[in-house]
């Protein structure tokens, strides 16, 4: 934090300096491909520089000129309009039904104030009249005249203001030629800056970054223009005076994010207010801003060049914010392309990481960890949203397999290390079981489409398919008790929630499947334990199981109800499976995708359905 008050103290003290300075590397990055591209014409170094930084800065220069032109003849002709406007001010006042409470009171006042100083002034006249009777003497009025200046007085006053543009513009012309002549040392001291340990991904990170923010300030800088040059066109078509200046105007304000626009089109509202007889100019230069800024930020941005420059929303307005306090009017204008700098930095030097996760758009945690930042939260309605997205491009298996397993696998690393008390536990088995309540709803209302494999993939893939679909059928036609597959959780909140999911996939294929409560095998709850038509019971564990616990289970639901098969779900990332004994039962490991195939396999060999085998339907 220091050095942080630091840097911050030395960029405002010495703005005057710095501010150059960054101008010089922001237009370094626009004019570097046009050098590339002449050095690759066999053109040298030198003249390569000096004819690209020659010719951008005319550019920049004729612009300046037709500015100052520009509003030099508005100024001339603004007396002019100042009749219109005032009629147009008296029209509203006459549509807003004569004078108001407020003015009417303002006149009151008015009349009050002027009463109160009409006494005062009579006193005060009154007290000086006797004073200057009695006052002998008369002051005499003395004039202080200064002499007339020469001509170097008047040509330093003519000079002054314009030392200091003049000075930054001196200085940003020479940075730039002598960062785009020593682009090549420049590159590498910051290699050696970066360290030399790994000089090959050092440069390939600098010059992905170099490329980056040329392509885009590039872009951004053409876009601008053919938006500023499209505000002129338009606003001179209408017949607002200046539109030149108005459509520079709005080039140079787009680079301020979001008000950008907006800010520009303040000026030209006002002369068409001015200029016109009625309300028509105007409303026709509201017209232009809106539907140009919508064209423009809605449909065409996104095609050029993405739908964000990098940057999240709030790190844009924090960005704008913050340097226009630093350095005026143009660090609001520099402050998205300095931004986006430090953004690329930290996205490839780790020590400035937190620049990237802090200012980038890129989501600051993965979906696996959202999804278990929410289950602790107890939110199931962002868990819920989040899932919703992921099923737009992804199929439910995969959903859960990616995303909620790996979520209850973080859930189950923390409570091995003892952060997870039993109440968060139940937090997250109730946000997971809402979860899957919200998701079957939305399946059977048809709300939320799922995707399904494409028929038409290859001839293959199709008979897999309809011999999946004509195994399922068997399964529901012989299936009928909502209790023909019985999850049951291991030991403990976490296994309950892996339950509830694997629950949740057997309905979804129509296979009929309930998920009983963590403490389903416990003593006092196994007794009550109803297996009427249960044709195969799942035992579900996120973590490592005990063996001896695994080995009990096993025998206790054999002896109440010995045609049941059993099959171990472990769902851990590193689960072994344990020595069950004799007695027996299957394993499966893995993911929900794995121990579903095996569920739907074993259902369908105890009913007597012939089908292929799982693994050959999957591989095809």
């Amino acid at each position: 934090m220091a050095v942080a008050a630091l840097i911050i103290i030395a960029l405002y003290l010495g703005r005057e300096i710095f501010v150059p300075v960054a101008l010089s590397v922001l237009l370094s990055f626009v004019l570097a491909p046009f050098v590339i591209r002449l050095n690759s014409l066999r053109i040298p170094r030198t003249a390569s520089v000096l004819i690209v930084v020659f010719f951008g800065f005319a550019i920049i220069f004729s612009l300046g000129g037709l500015m100052v032109s520009q509003a030099t003849r508005l100024a001339a002709k603004l007396p002019g309009y100042q009749q219109t406007l005032s009629d147009k001010v008296e029209s509203l006042r006459g549509l807003m039904g004569g004078p108001g409470t407020l003015e009417q009171a303002s006149t009151v006042l008015k009349e009050l104030r002027t009463e109160l100083q009409h006494g005062e002034t009579t006193g005060q006249s009154n007290n000086a009249l006797e004073r200057q009777a009695s006052d002998k003497a008369i002051p005499i009025p003395v004039e202080v005249r200064q002499p007339d200046p020469g001509a170097l007085t008047t040509l330093g006053r003519i000079i002054e203001p314009l030392l200091s543009p003049l000075t930054t513009t001196g200085i940003v012309v020479i940075f730039v030629t002598f960062i785009l002549l020593q682009r090549e040392d420049l590159r590498n001291r910051l290699v050696r800056l970066a360290g030399s340990g790994d000089i090959q991904r050092t440069t390939a990170a600098l010059d992905d970054a170099g490329k980056r923010l040329s392509k885009l300030f590039l872009t951004q800088i053409i876009f601008n223009a053919a938006f500023g040059l499209a505000i002129g066109a338009g606003l001179e078509f209408i017949g607002v005076p200046s539109a030149p200046l108005w459509g520079l105007i709005a080039m140079i304000l787009r680079f301020v994010p979001y008000i950008g626009a907006l800010i520009s089109a303040i000026f030209p509202l006002i002369l068409a207010a001015a200029v016109g007889s009625g309300w028509q100019m105007l409303v026709m230069t509201a017209l232009l801003f809106v539907v140009l800024e919508l064209l423009a930020g809605q449909v065409l941005e996104p095609l050029i060049y993405g739908h964000s420059s990098g940057l999240s929303p709030v790190a844009i307005i924090l960005s704008a914010s913050f340097w226009t306090w630093l350095w005026g009017p143009v660090g609001l204008v520099m402050a998205t392309p300095l931004t986006v700098c430090l953004v690329v930095v930290g996205r490839h030097v780790e020590r400035l990481k937190f620049l990237e996760i802090m200012l980038g758009d890129r989501p600051p945690l993965k979906p696996a960890q959202l999804v278990y930042q929410r289950m602790l939260a107890g939110d199931p309605f962002e868990a819920a949203e989040q899932a919703r997205e992921s099923l737009k491009g992804s199929s439910l298996v995969d959903y859960c397999d990616t995303i909620l397993l790996e979520g209850l696998r973080l859930a189950e690393a923390d409570r091995r290390l003892g952060h997870l008390d039993d109440e968060r536990l139940t937090r997250i088995a109730s946000t997971v079981d809402e979860l899957v309540a919200d998701l079957e709803a939305r399946c059977e209302a048809g709300v939320m489409d799922i995707p399904t494999l494409d028929m038409s993939a290859s001839p293959g893939a199709a008979i897999a398919i309809e011999q999946a679909r004509a195994q399922r059928k068997s399964i529901e036609e012989k299936s009928s008790s909502p209790r023909s597959v019985l999850c049951i959780p291991g030991s403990g909140k976490l296994d309950e929630a892996a339950a509830l999911v694997l629950a949740y996939l057997l309905r979804h294929r129509d296979i009929g499947a309930i998920a009983e409560e963590a403490d389903a095998l416990s003593m006092s709850k196994f007794f009550s334990l109803d297996m009427t038509d249960t044709s195969l019971v799942c035992i579900c564990c996120v973590g490592q199981p005990s063996t001896a616990r695994i080995q009990d289970a096993v025998r206790r639901l054999n002896k109440k109800n010995a045609d049941a098969r059993i099959l171990l779900a472990l769902f851990g990332a590193e689960s072994v499976a344990p020595t069950i004994g004799p007695v027996g039962a299957k394993v499966c490991s893995g993911s929900f995708g794995a121990t579903l195939e095996a569920i739907i396999q074993a259902t369908t060999k105890q009913h007597g359905v012939t089908t292929p085998d799982a693994k050959d339907v999957i591989a095809t």
